[in-house]
């Protein structure tokens, strides 16, 4: 194999894994943001306990 074919070979090697790194950094971004939005909703959930019993005293 001449340098040529091998200095090409090497080279678009080097933009597969480029662009396999940018879309596993965009889909990592968006699972961060994901998880921070599911949190969000986990802390405005009610708690299961409250509200169930009511304390009266006459």
């Amino acid at each position: 194999m001449d340098i040529a074919r091998l200095s090409m070979s090497m080279s678009q090697a080097q933009v597969h894994q480029q662009a396999s790194l940018g879309v596993m950094n965009k889909v990592m971004d968006q699972s961060e943001a994901q998880a921070d939005g599911l949190i969000e909703m986990l802390d405005q959930v009610a708690h299961p306990h409250l509200g169930q019993a009511i304390d009266v005293k006459a």
